[in-house]
């Protein structure tokens, strides 16, 4: 089964197809690793959303495997942003409440996190590794190279690729996000 356009017009599309042969499946598959039905309703959906936009055209041969693969993806981005999400919340609990921020606040930062977790999809798990530590926790190039025993070179490539990675990535969702 292809991801692309159907190749009979009569015929339905063959992620509609995916969608009714599998989404229960996906969604009892999710439910386990979740414990919440809601929860593993809105992953089952963003899984097939990347069905739909990964625009593949090679036949798939093993559907729940492929949908497995992209599940897995989609609930390591939601754990991900859980976390940095519990992270911002704990940072909150301990401010002064006058500097606490406003609900306002509190929603524009849960989209920069959200924005920032969706640069860094697709980065190579090192690299996403030594930028976070050098970026978001504030170690050197020279701690992290010990705490990894990696070479402070290797590094700083790192470092380089995720920031061309990120910036790329940013120009990308800046596309997604205009209104024509």
């Amino acid at each position: 089964m292809s991801a692309s356009a159907p190749s009979n017009p009569g015929s339905p599309h063959p992620v509609h197809v995916l969608y009714v042969e599998h989404r229960d499946w996906l969604q009892r598959w999710l439910w386990r690793r979740l414990g919440c039905a809601n929860q593993a309703a809105d992953l089952s959906h963003d899984t097939f959303v990347r069905v739909l936009v990964s625009d593949t055209r090679e036949e798939i041969r093993e559907p729940r495997a492929f949908l497995t693969t992209l599940a897995q993806r989609v609930l390591a981005s939601f754990w991900r942003r859980r976390s940095l999400e519990q992270a911002w919340l704990e940072a909150l609990a301990h401010e002064p409440p006058d500097l606490v921020p406003s609900a306002e606040d509190h929603a524009l930062v849960r989209e920069a996190v959200e924005r920032f977790d969706r640069m860094l999809d697709g980065l190579p798990r090192r690299s996403k590794q030594i930028f976070l530590m050098n970026r978001l926790e504030g170690h050197t190039h020279a701690a992290i190279a010990a705490q990894l025993g990696l070479s402070v070179a290797t590094i700083e490539r790192h470092v380089r690729q995720a920031y061309i990675h990120c910036m790329a990535a940013d120009l990308s969702l800046d596309r997604e996000d205009r209104v024509w």
